[in-house]
């Protein structure tokens, strides 16, 4: 995962144009944090003036043009002064195909005594975008990526017809307006930029909402009326409705009034397709209606009235609701042609997962379990999964990172040398199928075409190819169908990757030997030692034992103190470490990882770096989104920039109990205004920047449901653990107590 570093190139990226629907360009429309607005900038030179919170514009809850926030500015233009402002797209993984505009709209309301020409001046950043060359990043001359232009400055009085203090205005400007940027069709709008017009040194107060592109066109078709369901909870109201026929709807938007009140006020904006809000409203009775929003943010009929009341939750409920939140990401929120899991979402609406895909499936399979869906939808969605797995693209039986949805052909995403087969990725997705292969064991039609089809795919995996050459002691990550091993990436452990070399030796077919176990991801060869002390940047574990005590904890298998937690969670989903023992761990793995977890613990609870809000319910470092993209944290402190994500703890319930139920509680209860939605926790946080992820991951997730399960009734470990195949292997490569320190 750390090493994979590849960037994009334009012949995947056309493949999926047309099939890819693109998102508006908005560069605001709300702000999950309160307080200070992370994407932003403020600066200024005395007696100029901005208002701003460590140099970060403010959020405004009191005014809105879309619930339920704007940006607050409060400047002073004086002579000899100057001030400065920018508002940043926020951009995340995935969020690359986007829709075009002829114009730059906003909306502004004023309420100071404000002329136009004491308005700010208005300026765009743009962007060369990877996606419309011909060729890779890699390939463009040194700093070509990072080409930015800033337009000339336009006077943010001139696109408003007149200033009416106390109302929402639109300023629309025609992006042709911005001199010095010749060419917009191959760039993309990375911040709007103000700063001071006139020099009159008066204070003045505005809200600036919906910052974004636009045709400027004014839409025809008719807005539908929704059908509301609601679904309260411990402190906050799920509110659902049918996705179909919402192709011209920009926004669903939620009003709420108090019980027996007719005063609805609008608390917040959805994207249609995602048929789900869940409003954070706090206890107490609430009522809710609905209503479809056009691109001109005109509004159509309300849906029918519905009241929710929260209630008191045990932890029990609690657990429950968190457990069916997250497997919705994979239920709800799968890719449509496959079934199959989405990388993160909001992202790429068709690029499918192969490794989120198989913790979906386990997750998919605690969630039929529970009863949040039916045994027979569940069989239904399987079948789908399946017949898309069988005509997809697989090399050596082998899948790819990723797979286009419509197409099932291999999305090279991380670039060209990634177009082939992802050993790890395999691996992840055949943990799920083969619980699938064992949870559906019922002598119907359609549960022995699960089985039948599962173990065809299974078998047709040539492990052996993925030495690289016959007497090899390391598996290899990757191969391309026209490069063959360019990528040349050893699977050393410890890392992630352990279920791979378990799969590769219990393979019925094409498996390789258990003494791989040994000579590959436990290896103590010189170049298996530099692998683990170059990521891990320390000796600490490099012979893959460790043996040394942090925090009153002693380790005996682990790189450094432990690393990041999804090296506890990925390959022992299904996989169960209870009694799973061999030459380097004193107990068994589940105690090992116990004791990953609790230095990741006391770690957050010892707070060296002060962070704000770590503690004893605020802890779990692990990869995640963050402020500064995607990166796997870990408890030392030059991998510790202050992120959380919520999947660190939860999906640790089965190691540390006690401590996970209270970050679950705090989590939801204290910051659940800004971190929990339609799909669960958000993927991270970080206090420190004011900064929430407006993603969730489809690796985050399923660990969550997964987990979760495992602690409570241990199934999906019985359940993956019940395979013939895992049995034998198990019985072949690990260390048993009557085997007298034998495996």
């Amino acid at each position: 995962m750390k090493t994979l570093a590849f960037l994009f190139c334009l012949i995947p990226a056309t493949l999926i144009v047309a099939q890819e629907p693109e998102y508006d360009c908005i560069v605001f429309d709300n702000s999950l944090m309160t307080g200070r607005y992370y994407h932003s900038t403020a600066q200024y030179q005395s007696p100029s003036f901005i208002l701003h919170t460590g140099n970060k514009l403010p959020v405004s809850e009191k005014e809105f043009f879309t619930p339920a926030n704007s940006l607050f500015l409060n400047y002073v233009s004086a002579p000899n002064g100057h001030w400065t402002t920018e508002v940043i797209y926020p951009d995340w993984r995935g969020k690359d195909f986007l829709k075009g505009g002829t114009y730059l709209d906003l909306r502004l309301k004023i309420t100071s005594n404000t002329r136009k020409e004491e308005l700010p001046q208005l300026a765009i950043r743009v962007k060369n975008d990877p996606f419309v060359r011909l060729f890779t990043v890699d390939d463009l001359p040194e700093g070509a990526a990072d080409t930015a232009l800033v337009s000339a400055y336009l006077p943010l009085g001139k696109y408003i017809q007149q200033i009416e203090p106390g109302k929402w205005l639109l300023a629309r400007i025609p992006l042709a307006d911005f001199e010095g940027i010749h060419d917009t069709k191959n760039k993309k709008v990375t911040a709007v930029l103000m700063q001071q017009g006139a020099q009159d040194g008066k204070e003045h107060r505005l809200y600036i909402d919906q910052i974004e592109l636009s045709s400027g066109d004014a839409p025809t078709a008719p807005l539908p009326t929704l059908s509301l369901q609601a679904k309260a909870y411990e402190r906050h109201v799920d509110i659902s409705w049918d996705k179909a026929g919402l192709k011209d709807v920009k926004y669903v938007k939620i009003y709420r009034a108090g019980k027996g009140e007719d005063d609805f006020y609008p608390v917040g904006i959805q994207l249609p397709e995602k048929g789900r809000y869940a409003d954070y409203s706090g206890q107490g009775a609430f009522r809710y209606k609905i209503v479809c929003v056009n691109s001109n943010y005109v509004e159509g009929n309300p849906s029918a009235i519905v009241d929710a009341a929260t209630h008191t939750m045990s932890d029990e409920e609690l657990l429950t609701m968190v457990q069916e939140a997250s497997f919705r990401y994979y239920w709800d929120g799968g890719e449509s042609h496959s079934g199959l899991a989405l990388e993160n979402i909001p992202g790429r609406r068709k690029m499918i997962a192969s490794g989120a895909s198989g913790f979906g499936i386990m997750a998919i399979v605690a969630g039929t379990e529970r009863g949040f869906i039916s045994r027979e939808e569940s069989v239904g969605r399987f079948k789908k999964i399946l017949a898309f797995l069988e005509k997809a693209d697989r090399f050596h039986g082998a899948y790819p990172h990723y797979m286009d949805g419509p197409s099932a052909k291999v999305e090279p995403y991380f670039g060209r040398r990634d177009n082939g087969a992802d050993l790890v990725e395999t691996s992840f997705l055949f943990q799920g199928l083969l619980t699938a292969r064992q949870y559906f064991d019922r002598n119907t039609a359609d549960e022995q075409y699960i089985r039948q089809t599962i173990t065809r795919l299974w078998e047709n995996i040539e492990w052996k190819w993925f030495k690289k050459t016959p007497d090899s002691p390391y598996l290899y990550w990757h191969w391309s169908p026209d490069q063959a091993w360019i990528i040349s990436h050893p699977l050393i452990g410890w890392n992630e990757t352990m279920i791979t070399y378990l799969l590769a030796i219990a393979s019925p077919t094409h498996g390789v030997s258990p003494g791989m176990y040994y000579s590959g991801w436990a290896s103590r060869e010189e170049m298996a030692q530099d692998y683990r002390a170059g990521w891990g940047e320390t000796r600490d574990g490099s012979m893959y034992s460790n043996g040394n005590t942090y925090k009153g904890v002693t380790l005996d298998a682990g790189v450094s103190n432990g690393g990041p937690l999804f090296f506890t969670h990925y390959s022992y989903m299904g996989f169960d470490p209870h009694g799973i023992r061999d030459k380097y761990v004193t107990k068994d793995y589940f105690e090992n990882f116990r004791h990953i977890a609790l230095i990741n613990y006391r770690y957050c609870v010892e707070n060296p770096k002060n962070n704000r809000g770590f503690g004893p319910d605020a802890w779990g470092m692990t990869a995640s989104d963050g402020p500064w993209g995607y990166r796997a944290a870990e408890p030392v402190l030059h991998h510790d920039v202050g992120t959380i994500a919520p999947t660190g703890a939860l999906a640790s319930f089965p190691y540390l109990p006690e401590q996970a139920m209270a970050a679950l509680k705090n989590y939801y209860r204290n910051y659940g205004h800004f971190l929990w939605g339609e799909y669960g926790f958000r993927d991270a946080f970080n206090l420190n920047e004011n900064w929430c992820a407006n993603i969730y991951m489809g690796l985050n997730q399923a660990p969550v449901t997964v987990m979760i399960e495992n602690y409570r009734t241990g199934l999906i470990w019985k359940t993956f653990m019940k395979d013939p195949d895992i049995q034998r292997m198990v019985r072949e490569t690990f260390i048993h107590p009557s085997s007298g320190g034998n495996p």
